[in-house]
């Protein structure tokens, strides 16, 4: 695979475990995709990376996302309320959200599509089956689609 060129394309990863975010920039890295990568570890701290508050104050230091890789089980806030502020919000709703959870139920699926997600995936239980998924979220989100252009 080519690397992918398109470093434009910031990603926030908003997940409470710290495995699961090694795992994915290791894959994303692996996968060759050289885009910025930021951390949260929840909903609350995944506001203040958007509004640009707090430890996250400084906003060339963290730009506004152009796409956000979402678990929904999460403390303090969880996935689903903080996704709902996002899409809520005039300045934050363009960005592109996709649930990246552990969850199958349908009830999640159906409640995070209404609340104006992007994309739903459930985690797999390999980590060749995620290189396959980010490979997927890659090529798509930063090779394919147009995203808006804003700041």
């Amino acid at each position: 695979m080519q690397k992918i060129n398109n470093d434009s394309i910031s990603i926030l990863l908003a997940d409470d475990d710290p495995e699961d975010r090694m795992l994915l920039i290791d894959g994303f890295r692996e996968a060759r995709l050289m885009n910025p990568i930021y951390e949260v570890e929840d909903g609350e701290e995944l506001l203040d990376f958007l509004y640009n508050r707090n430890k996250y104050a400084d906003k060339s230091e963290f730009p506004k996302p152009k796409l956000i890789l979402l678990d929904l089980n999460m403390p303090k806030k969880d996935g689903r309320e903080a996704l709902k502020e996002i899409k809520l919000d005039d300045n934050l709703k363009s960005i592109p959200v996709v649930a990246l959870t552990t969850s199958k139920a349908e009830e999640d699926i159906l409640k995070t599509y209404n609340l104006g997600v992007s994309g739903y995936i459930t985690k797999p239980g390999s980590f060749q089956d995620l290189l396959s998924i980010i490979n997927g979220i890659s090529k798509y989100w930063c090779q394919i689609v147009s995203l808006p252009n804003e700041e």
